[in-house]
């Protein structure tokens, strides 16, 4: 009897002849693998817009940042406005409001250190250097620069000092009240912008591409101000420019704050001028513009001046000799 001989590959007898390919002779049998949630996932376009091979886009990250940052902004906002449903208020109120805004940036801040696994103070405010030299140097700096700049307008003719403005007690409560409400600003402005948001920028294009892109929005954010003009607007964008510089030289964002309050506490309560376009009341003077706005910066005040261009070129000459070394790290 004719004898069918006997099948030596295992996989013959566990696959039908109709499931193999036209050239099964000569090529491989593919068998097809299962499918996996992670490989489903990284086939949706919109997951590949915001996550990559290693996890989410710096860019991703800072959108979750700025998103948890209205969040509570949106909730503060909501409590404050039963605490004090009218515009406007008394002097503390201010001081409340600052507060309300410095804890939106700050608390995503404690929120996306978790999620990176970093440490807070490596987003630019570590508490080693809490108030430490970095912090009264910026200070010095800050008075300094504006001081020079005052000091010129009033050899100019454009500036007066006037009378005082305020006296006894008052001179010292609101020298502190500025003080502090500056410091809360500072605190705010450059966390916001050159704290977790140049780190996480800085990841995904480079340091001085990311500070290009927060201080045009630092320079934009002013344009809500009452008072502001086009010549504030490029001055603002410019001086957070080189407080980019300051972070990358010194390392953190202190001594960038302690310039950041001493600038603004020069403005609106020492020389007693508009600031970014608002003019505060508790001010030490009265003092008085005299010329045209190119030089004075009408309701802008300094920060309106064209002569704050050569102010802000010479800090970036000059602190560019004094901190050569980056010390920035991401």
């Amino acid at each position: 009897m004719f004898q069918t001989p006997m099948d030596t590959d295992p996989l013959a007898s566990s696959v039908e002849p109709s499931n193999l390919p036209p050239n099964a002779d000569s090529a491989p049998l593919a068998l097809p693998l299962p499918t996996t949630v992670a490989e489903v996932r990284r086939e949706s376009p919109f997951r590949e817009v915001f996550v990559g091979p290693d996890g989410m886009y710096a860019g991703t990250r800072w959108l979750i940042y700025l998103a948890m940052g209205g969040i509570v902004l949106l909730i503060e906002a909501t409590m404050m406005h039963y605490v004090h449903p009218h515009a406007g208020g008394p002097l503390w109120w201010g001081m409340v409001t600052e507060s309300s805004m410095l804890l939106a940036a700050i608390l995503p801040g404690f929120l996306m250190a978790r999620i990176e696994g970093r440490r807070f103070g490596d987003f630019g405010l570590p508490a080693r250097g809490a108030f430490g030299r970095n912090f009264w140097v910026g200070t010095l700096w800050g008075i300094a620069s504006l001081t020079a700049l005052m000091l010129v307008l009033r050899v100019s003719g454009a500036f007066t000092f006037g009378s005082l403005d305020l006296h006894g007690g008052r001179i010292v409560k609101f020298a502190l009240y500025y003080a502090v409400l500056f410091l809360l600003t500072g605190f705010f402005e450059e966390f916001l912008l050159r704290g977790y948001s140049q780190w996480v920028l800085t990841r995904g294009m480079n340091f001085w591409p990311a500070a290009a892109l927060l201080s045009i929005s630092f320079g934009a954010i002013h344009g809500g101000n009452p008072g502001e003009a086009k010549t504030g607007l490029v001055a603002a964008g410019l001086i957070g420019f080189f407080f980019c510089l300051t972070l990358r030289r010194t390392g953190d964002l202190w001594w960038a704050v302690g310039f950041h309050m001493a600038w603004d506490w020069g403005e609106s309560y020492l020389y007693s001028v508009p600031d970014s376009g608002a003019m505060l009341p508790g001010h030490l003077l009265n003092s008085s513009f005299h010329g045209p706005v190119w030089l004075t910066g009408g309701s802008v005040g300094p920060e309106g001046s064209y002569l704050v261009f050569a102010v802000i070129a010479a800090l970036w000459f000059v602190f560019d000799r004094v901190y050569p070394q980056v010390k920035y790290e991401v």
